[in-house]
Protein backbone atom coordinates (compact mmCIF):
# COMPACT_ATOMS: atom_id res chain seq x y z
CA UNK A 1 0.00 0.00 0.00
CA UNK A 2 1.30 3.66 -0.71
CA UNK A 3 1.68 5.99 2.00
CA UNK A 4 -0.33 8.71 1.56
CA UNK A 5 1.97 11.60 1.52
CA UNK A 6 3.82 9.41 -1.51
CA UNK A 7 0.90 9.97 -3.44
CA UNK A 8 1.72 13.52 -4.88
CA UNK A 9 5.18 12.69 -5.85
CA UNK A 10 4.22 9.36 -7.24
CA UNK A 11 1.03 10.21 -8.77
CA UNK A 12 2.42 13.64 -10.05
CA UNK A 13 5.46 12.40 -11.42
CA UNK A 14 3.29 9.55 -13.28
CA UNK A 15 0.72 12.35 -15.16
CA UNK A 16 3.39 14.30 -15.77
CA UNK A 17 5.79 12.33 -17.70
CA UNK A 18 2.70 10.79 -19.72
CA UNK A 19 2.04 14.45 -20.81
CA UNK A 20 5.04 15.17 -21.71
CA UNK A 21 5.30 11.88 -23.72
CA UNK A 22 2.20 12.68 -25.72
CA UNK A 23 3.23 15.92 -26.34
CA UNK A 24 6.67 15.33 -27.56
CA UNK A 25 5.53 12.13 -29.32
CA UNK A 26 2.39 14.70 -31.22
CA UNK A 27 4.92 16.69 -32.02
CA UNK A 28 7.14 14.79 -34.17
CA UNK A 29 9.86 13.41 -31.76
CA UNK A 30 10.29 9.73 -31.84
CA UNK A 31 8.43 7.47 -29.56
CA UNK A 32 12.32 6.53 -27.87
CA UNK A 33 13.28 10.43 -27.21
CA UNK A 34 9.48 11.61 -25.97
CA UNK A 35 9.52 8.66 -24.03
CA UNK A 36 13.03 9.68 -22.64
CA UNK A 37 12.33 13.13 -22.14
CA UNK A 38 8.98 12.71 -20.72
CA UNK A 39 10.46 10.64 -17.84
CA UNK A 40 13.37 12.99 -17.36
CA UNK A 41 11.41 16.20 -16.88
CA UNK A 42 10.02 14.69 -13.65
CA UNK A 43 12.68 13.03 -12.65
CA UNK A 44 14.95 16.21 -12.82
CA UNK A 45 12.05 17.91 -11.03
CA UNK A 46 11.50 15.49 -8.38
CA UNK A 47 15.62 15.54 -7.49
CA UNK A 48 15.18 19.38 -7.33
CA UNK A 49 12.01 19.19 -5.08
CA UNK A 50 13.53 16.55 -2.62
CA UNK A 51 16.53 18.60 -1.82
CA UNK A 52 14.32 22.00 -1.24
CA UNK A 53 12.44 19.65 1.27
CA UNK A 54 15.29 18.78 2.57
CA UNK A 55 16.45 22.10 3.44
CA UNK A 56 12.86 22.15 4.86
CA UNK A 57 12.99 19.49 6.99
CA UNK A 58 10.01 18.86 5.77
CA UNK A 59 8.14 15.49 3.73
CA UNK A 60 10.90 13.72 1.31
CA UNK A 61 10.21 12.52 -1.99
CA UNK A 62 10.40 8.54 -1.54
CA UNK A 63 14.19 7.36 -2.73
CA UNK A 64 12.19 4.64 -4.19
CA UNK A 65 10.27 7.23 -6.39
CA UNK A 66 13.64 8.67 -7.36
CA UNK A 67 15.46 5.27 -8.18
CA UNK A 68 12.36 4.56 -10.40
CA UNK A 69 11.78 7.53 -12.36
CA UNK A 70 15.56 6.66 -13.39
CA UNK A 71 15.24 3.20 -14.53
CA UNK A 72 12.06 3.77 -16.40
CA UNK A 73 13.48 6.14 -18.49
CA UNK A 74 14.39 9.45 -16.15
CA UNK A 75 17.90 8.52 -16.17
CA UNK A 76 18.88 11.87 -17.97
CA UNK A 77 16.47 13.72 -15.98
CA UNK A 78 17.93 12.13 -12.52
CA UNK A 79 21.69 12.44 -13.42
CA UNK A 80 21.04 16.25 -14.21
CA UNK A 81 18.81 16.67 -11.44
CA UNK A 82 21.73 15.09 -9.38
CA UNK A 83 24.41 17.46 -10.76
CA UNK A 84 22.30 20.70 -10.15
CA UNK A 85 21.12 19.89 -6.92
CA UNK A 86 24.14 18.52 -5.38
CA UNK A 87 21.62 15.84 -4.20
CA UNK A 88 22.32 12.54 -2.99
CA UNK A 89 25.11 12.51 -4.18
CA UNK A 90 26.65 10.86 -1.00
CA UNK A 91 24.90 8.16 -1.31
CA UNK A 92 25.95 4.86 -3.01
CA UNK A 93 23.09 2.92 -4.28
CA UNK A 94 21.86 6.19 -6.17
CA UNK A 95 25.48 5.85 -7.91
CA UNK A 96 24.89 2.42 -8.60
CA UNK A 97 20.97 2.80 -9.35
CA UNK A 98 21.82 5.51 -11.80
CA UNK A 99 25.25 3.55 -13.25
CA UNK A 100 22.21 0.23 -13.55
CA UNK A 101 19.88 2.89 -15.35
CA UNK A 102 22.02 4.15 -17.82
CA UNK A 103 23.60 0.92 -19.42
CA UNK A 104 19.96 -0.37 -19.17
CA UNK A 105 18.81 2.28 -21.92
CA UNK A 106 22.23 3.19 -23.54
CA UNK A 107 21.42 -1.03 -24.67
CA UNK A 108 17.69 0.01 -25.27
CA UNK A 109 18.48 2.62 -27.32
CA UNK A 110 20.99 0.63 -29.49
CA UNK A 111 18.64 -2.46 -29.94
CA UNK A 112 16.18 0.85 -31.18
CA UNK A 113 18.59 1.99 -33.39
CA UNK A 114 20.29 -0.72 -34.55
CA UNK A 115 16.56 -2.85 -34.77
Amino acid sequence: MIDPRNRPALYGSLIAAAAAFVLLWALGLSPFLAWIVGWSIPAFAMYGIDKRQAQLHAWRVPEAVLHGLALVGGVIGAWAGRAAFHHKTQKPIFTIVLIAASIIWALIAAWALLG
